[in-house]
């Protein structure tokens, strides 16, 4: 996929071939529809990829940069072994672009790059071999590669590359779709398979045409894996439309036959941990391909920690081969369910809110047969609970809870499972006393004894509890509700800080459990009387699908304060917000305000691209939204009624098409307060 935001990530210039991105609207079937809904054409019967497959691909974290080389690769294979992550699945070592010469030789051979791999790729290849590992290589279905410097592209050549691929010892091709002069892709794909096929070794043929031309409906029986979407970026808003436009086609993965949503971005450094632990949750969940992204020579312990969990690993690879469908989606609160082969159900509790959020289902909702109680295992806490049929939790901004439970007779070896919330509202004006009230609940079949809670807050904050805090049992669905008074210190800055939620209790047969939540809450500024510009004003929270949110400017690209004059349809504002698809920005409103103001569109510093939904929430609920928006719109008038509204979200959406150039304007936003 074309990504065209900065000239470091790679250029995709499709020649000829000109139609957007697919729109894919709406959400997965719920479970069972799903199960019954597989239309999808037999996979390649030759007994490849019939788990996902897993390895690394450097381009995400070198792209076409020098350290992409011979050096780099032999060091991914050594970790991949030192590490444990051959141990746990890593199986592939994948080069993505810039490997060759910019020209083929006299014979009209690939040439590798000497600087580069001054041995030649088989060398490489044989390395990688010799540690027990897998090796892949990259081109494209095209007359070249998508880099801007023009490597050569398979087009026309693909029985000769896909023999050279072979004698080098290759495993595994991504094909990609650049420069494809507008032949049809069907056709192009199918050739190169054919190709892969006469050589007579076994390639994991992946293919890489975005989504395009619906790869899911036509290409099961092409490739062994299929890209659904446009490139991903290290930033949560693309990593959130890729998984939006991946979950409904959960029906068309299988064995042999997978939904690529593109490759981890994990340790790049863009998004925080509990964003990369959701991203390696939701893509385990969804059947897809896991290839690490980030340089693992540079990694940090906790990347190691997500990239190498075997239990949520399980999940990825289940001999099944169902992909997560969607339970229910309400108010960002997300709920997906995977059966895994021994009949239990994967069930990630995904939060894509900015705050903590209940997050919750049931083991009947998520296809499980009716029991009289279920082992629920925590597969990032590795831990085992039991409950009477309810799957719950209180999720942080962004995180998501990952368990699989199953009717299990040895569910009472296992103590209950117990569910930390906090009640009220999460805004703490400084110097000013909050009442908030924390929930322990128990969810599981037996009673939790000798249940007790502490709430703590940052240095220096005054938090009190005003009701009980113990009780000596906890029957099924009961809860311990405790009142606190939390008060920031006088001048404390606005912004948000983490409270830290825990409980004790013991099980029927003693044994102790202690567990713990943060709870994230806003210190807040009342909102200034009149009318203020929105640009002016200081936010509560700010994501943005690429780079920053810029005040008074136009988004530009990832550095801040990059941008241009707001400009929308030729007419130029000096005030408003530049932001990127996905986006969110949220403003403290404190009751005291009645309008939300602005002109919206496509910024035209993107020229002909970018499709783009406004909306404007108020606590929780859509007060006001435009439909899709183009660059060859004027800016439109958008108007919000948010009387008596605490807090005012400021929402762009994808258009349904990826985030690709979706640099979204509100022009002379306004608040009336």
């Amino acid at each position: 996929m074309r990504h065209l935001h900065t000239r470091t990530t790679r250029r995709r210039v499709v020649g000829a071939l000109t139609a957007g991105l697919l729109c894919t609207a709406g959400l997965a079937a719920p479970v069972h529809a799903a199960e019954d809904a597989h239309s999808a054409a037999p996979a390649v019967a030759d007994g490849l990829a019939l788990t996902p497959p897993m390895g690394f691909n450097n381009w995400n974290s070198t792209h076409c940069r020098a350290e992409f080389n011979e050096s780099m690769v032999k060091g991914i294979a050594d970790i991949f072994v030192e590490k444990g992550l051959k141990d746990a699945g890593y199986e592939y070592v994948n080069l993505d672009d810039c490997w060759a010469l910019p020209e083929r030789d006299a014979n009209g051979k690939l040439v590798p790059d000497p600087v580069r791999f001054p041995n030649g790729i088989k060398a490489v290849a044989d390395y990688v071999h010799s540690k027990g590992l897998k090796f892949g290589i990259y081109t494209s279905a095209g007359t070249k590669t998508c880099s801007n410097i023009g490597f050569p592209g398979a087009l026309g050549h693909e029985y000769s590359d896909a023999q050279q691929f072979a004698d080098w010892g290759v495993d595994y091709l991504k094909y990609d779709n650049c420069n494809n002069q507008g032949v049809d892709a069907k056709l192009r794909y199918t050739t190169m398979r054919d190709a892969l096929k006469a050589t007579g070794r076994p390639i994991v043929y992946s293919i890489c045409e975005w989504g395009q031309n619906k790869p899911w409906e036509w290409a099961s029986d092409v490739g062994h894996l299929w890209r659904t979407t446009g490139d991903i970026s290290d930033t949560w808003g693309s990593m959130l439309s890729i998984l939006k436009q991946n979950l409904p086609l959960a029906q068309y993965a299988g064995p042999g036959h997978w939904n690529d949503p593109d490759m981890l971005e994990v340790g790049n450094g863009g998004m925080t941990d509990t964003e990369y632990r959701s991203h390696f949750s939701l893509w385990s969940i969804m059947a897809a391909p896991l290839l690490i992204g980030s340089d693992l020579r540079e990694a940090s312990d906790a990347t190691f920690e997500i990239l190498g969990n075997k239990e949520v690993i399980a999940v990825d690879q289940d001999p099944l081969g169902k992909q997560g469908a969607v339970v229910s989606s309400e108010g960002g609160r997300w709920v997906v369910a995977k059966e895994m082969r021994d009949g239990s159900r994967a069930v990630a509790l995904f939060n894509e809110t900015g705050s903590a959020q209940r997050v919750s289902t049931t083991a009947k909702a998520v296809g499980l047969p009716e029991a009289g109680a279920y082992t629920l295992r925590d597969l990032w806490q590795h831990k085992s609970y039991n409950t009477a049929g309810t799957i719950s939790a209180t999720v942080p901004a962004h995180g998501t809870v990952l368990v699989r439970v199953a009717p299990d007779p040895r569910w009472a070896k296992y103590p209950p499972a117990v569910e930390l919330g906090l009640d009220g509202s999460p805004l703490v004006e400084a110097g000013e006393p909050a009442a908030l009230t924390s929930t322990v609940t128990d969810l599981g079949r037996t009673s939790a004894k000798r249940v007790s809670v502490a709430l703590t807050g940052p240095e220096g904050w005054t938090v009190r509890a005003t009701s009980p805090t113990t009780t000596a049992s906890l029957p099924t669905g009961r809860a311990l509700r405790t009142k606190w008074s939390v008060t920031a210190p006088s001048g404390t800055p606005s912004g948000s800080y983490d409270l830290t939620l825990k409980a004790s209790y013991r099980s029927p047969a003693g044994v102790r459990v202690d567990s713990a939540v943060p709870i994230a809450v806003s210190v807040v500024v009342p909102p200034p009387s009149g009318t203020s510009a929105l640009g002016d004003v200081p936010w509560l929270s700010a994501a943005n699908g690429w780079g920053p949110v810029e005040r008074n400017t136009s988004n530009g690209e990832s550095e801040a304060g990059d941008g241009n004059p707001i400009t929308i349809g030729g007419v130029a504002y000096a005030k408003g917000l530049g932001v990127h698809a996905e986006s969110a920005v949220e403003y403290y409103a404190g009751g005291a305000c009645e309008t939300v103001t602005a002109d919206v569109g496509v910024d035209d510093e993107k020229g002909a691209n970018g499709t783009v939904a406004f909306e404007i929430w108020t606590d929780g609920t859509k007060a006001a939204s435009t439909g899709v928006l183009t660059n060859a719109m004027p800016a439109q008038p958008l108007t919000a009624d948010v009387t008596g509204a605490q807090l005012i979200r400021l929402v762009v959406t994808d258009g349904g098409d990826g985030i690709d150039s979706d640099h979204a304007d509100w022009a002379d936003a306004q608040l009336s307060c």
